[in-house]
């Protein structure tokens, strides 16, 4: 544990370990103020010059003279004076030195000179998330004039016997209540966090903040220099909110909570009556990765708060998502037209964070991506394609093992360990800038935990 000493008492300095030396008798009469005596120099005589203003001159030593003139009582009163102010420089220093308590205990950290802030997870002393029960609000989907614009989909009823799948895990790790300050800190250091990814994470934030519009929203093409050639401001803000969030920012609380609140109040004007947050004018390979990546923040943004005000659009934004799966199992670019694994994973990651916020998922919709899941995969499920006979690559495979870990896939499961442990053979190199890959490979390692986790955390980080 790092040593805090105890601030020094208002307006004390501490002692320096030793005393300035006296100043020279022969330092000259124009460095110091006129008023102040010339101190006696140590070892020597100093003399009292009794010049006649003829130039003659009659040295007498001083301490004769003081000694000879001075009254006895005076003698002794300088002498006990003098005695007093070396005793209260011994003393007095002691009496207000601060105090240092050092606790010594046994820290490991996975490299020389890096410890970690605790490395100890105390889970008793989390709060229980409460849901609520859910209350669902189906609205009629709107006629669609724009060629553009997502086509009109089969709605699908949530119903009580229908929903919260037996396929799907209740939380991974500490699901949105590790990101609240107290259980952060631990799960920080459990997991190799430090104050180094922590000033990053900040860094990235301000960034971030700094690149705001005024109306709340984020530009994929600027105002920066290396910014996207399409813009599609939802999909900007939706990804600049995961972050926020990630961090433990929402609109009720957080250094960022201004930020993140001007962000919420643009995005939500964007959803659609059928609750879809579909971009206009903009191509169609856009629209339902984009419809995701906002689905996942609001669904978020009501676990993490449990506000009221934003669960019937967090339910209206899940109920789009799950009419909107095609037969096959997964999503694409249109609802219910065809499934691959790129959009499916996005539409894993929105319903998970949907079912750790208390929503209704139907269990038929979690069975139907496993099904599709079954038709993309190779190596019996340790690696994953695009679609169907297609291209696999270690984007799409990390991504597939992403999926089958939130739809339930246990940790000791031999061909989730098999996958993943490929995936570590093949760490982040900053030479071959994939960052879709990075950001499937990174979740999938941290949920395995272990070996598989600090191994590929210790590349990242």
């Amino acid at each position: 544990m790092p040593v805090q000493p105890t601030p020094a008492s208002a307006g004390y300095a501490a002692p320096a370990t030793g005393y300035p030396a006296p100043q020279s008798a022969a330092a000259g009469a124009a460095q110091r103020p006129a008023n102040r005596p010339v101190l006696l120099a140590s070892g020597g005589a100093a003399r009292v010059s009794t010049a006649t203003p003829e130039g003659d001159e009659d040295e007498t030593p001083v301490a004769p003279v003081i000694t000879k003139s001075a009254p006895p009582w005076l003698i002794s009163l300088l002498f006990h004076i003098a005695l007093m102010i070396i005793a209260a420089l011994i003393v007095v220093p002691q009496m207000f030195r601060p105090q240092v308590e050092i606790e010594v205990t046994n820290v490991y950290a996975e490299e020389l000179g890096e410890q970690l802030e605790d490395n100890m997870l105390d889970f008793a002393s989390l709060d229980d998330v409460v849901m609520e029960d859910p209350a669902l609000t189906m609205d009629d989907l709107p006629l669609v004039d724009d060629p553009l614009a997502t086509p009109p989909v089969t709605e699908i009823e949530l119903t009580p016997n229908t929903s919260m799948s037996e396929l799907a895990p209740i939380n991974i790790g500490m699901a949105l209540s590790g990101r609240e300050a107290g259980s952060k800190k631990a799960l920080l250091a459990a997991y190799g966090g430090n104050a180094t990814t922590e000033a990053a994470v900040e860094l990235g934030l301000n960034w971030l903040k700094k690149n705001q519009n005024k109306d709340g929203s984020w530009s994929l093409i600027g105002p920066y220099r290396d910014g996207g050639g399409t813009e599609n401001r939802i999909a900007a803000t939706s990804m600049a909110l995961l972050a926020f969030q990630g961090a433990g920012h929402t609109t009720e609380k957080g250094a960022h909570r201004e930020v993140v609140a001007r962000a919420w109040s643009w995005l939500l004007k964007q959803q659609a009556a059928d609750g879809s947050f579909i971009p206009e004018n903009i191509s169609h390979h856009h629209h339902l990765y984009t419809n995701a990546q906002a689905t996942i923040a609001l669904c978020e943004l009501y676990g993490m708060t449990e506000n009221s005000q934003y669960r019937e659009a967090a339910q209206k934004a899940v109920k789009f998502a799950v009419n909107a799966q095609a037969k096959e199992g997964g999503w694409r670019y249109q609802p219910q037209q065809e499934s691959d694994t790129s959009v499916t994973g996005w539409y894993v990651m929105a319903l998970q964070s949907a079912m750790m916020a208390g929503l209704e998922v139907p269990s038929t919709t979690l069975s139907g991506i496993h099904q599709f899941l079954d038709t993309v995969a190779a190596d019996g499920g340790r690696r994953y394609h695009y679609r169907p006979g297609s291209h696999e690559n270690y984007a799409l495979s990390a991504e597939g093992l992403l999926c089958r870990q939130y739809l339930g896939w246990k940790q000791d499961d031999a061909r989730l360990r098999d996958g993943v442990a490929r995936l570590v053979a093949n760490p982040i190199n900053y030479s071959d800038q994939n960052v879709y890959y990075w950001y499937y490979a990174t979740q999938a390692t941290h949920h395995m935990e272990g070996d598989a986790w600090r191994k590929w955390n210790a590349v990242m980080r």
